[in-house]
């Protein structure tokens, strides 16, 4: 089974990359953030036929996730009922698997665009919150994986040495991240020797991409009993080459399961 987590930076505009994405990989779980789109625009008939079922939230401009999958999701949440928010950066959804029920959770965690904003202060209340609903999904599903841009680069070998600036990086982001750790909670990506200076995000700016100046802010996370059938994660950095990209690549988790 391929776990893979996206943000798209709109899906209205790259909705034909993510099919052909899709098409050319054995991909079973996508979660895709930065819809930028409302509801009734989903794409839901182009999933369809590639064998997708979707739950998905979206609103006008801005924020937007869905989950993807080969196999039906059950039991929906839209948002986070510990944290009343307009913003829709969250959806979790359950789908069973050879070991027993799944429960899928995708996020777009805020920025927090510098540190001496409000929107700072929004996302360390924004992570306090995922916290706690974390832990409490992870009673009833031993089986869970948290997928999605997260917006914090966890250790210093996950920044390039040319990025200056604090956001994304701060000592506080950090601990929110780590806190999620703290539950039990496993980076799929280091599970395994990766290579120096691999990122998911680049910024469109100073030809980020082009000069590998970039950030790891993309993460799948997973229980104790999901990271004991992880066999690969990597960065996939071939669709950050398209013409008019999103600026995040996808990472994708391989784990050694099926759909029930």
């Amino acid at each position: 089974m391929k776990i893979a987590t996206w943000n798209v930076n709109s899906l209205t505009v790259r909705l034909p990359q993510v099919l052909a994405w899709l098409d050319q990989h054995s991909i079973d779980i996508l979660c895709i953030q930065e819809l930028k789109q409302v509801n009734e625009k989903f794409p839901k008939d182009a999933f369809q036929e590639l064998g997708y079922d979707a739950v998905w939230t979206g609103q006008k401009t801005y924020n937007g996730v869905a989950i993807l999958s080969r196999s039906s999701l059950e039991d929906v949440i839209v948002n986070n009922p510990l944290y009343p928010d307009t913003q829709q950066r969250l959806i979790t959804a359950t789908c069973q698997t050879s070991e027993g029920p799944m429960r899928v959770i995708c996020a777009y965690c805020p920025n927090g665009s510098a540190l001496d904003s409000d929107k700072y202060n929004y996302k360390l209340e924004w992570y306090a919150a995922l916290n706690q609903f974390v832990e409490a999904q992870m009673k009833s599903f031993p089986n869970l994986t948290i997928c999605g841009d997260y917006n914090i680069a966890p250790e210093d070998r996950d920044v390039h040495p040319k990025y200056t600036g604090d956001i994304l990086i701060s000592p506080k982001e950090r601990a929110a991240m780590q806190a999620l750790s703290g539950l039990g909670l496993t980076d799929s990506f280091r599970l395994f020797d990766q290579e120096e200076k691999l990122f998911s995000w680049w910024d469109y700016r100073m030809m980020g991409f082009r000069r590998n100046a970039g950030l790891r802010i993309d993460h799948i996370l997973l229980t104790p009993s999901l990271a004991q059938h992880c066999t690969a994660c990597v960065i996939d950095k071939a669709p950050r080459g398209n013409e008019q990209p999103s600026d995040h690549a996808p990472v994708v988790a391989t784990l050694s399961l099926s759909f029930a």
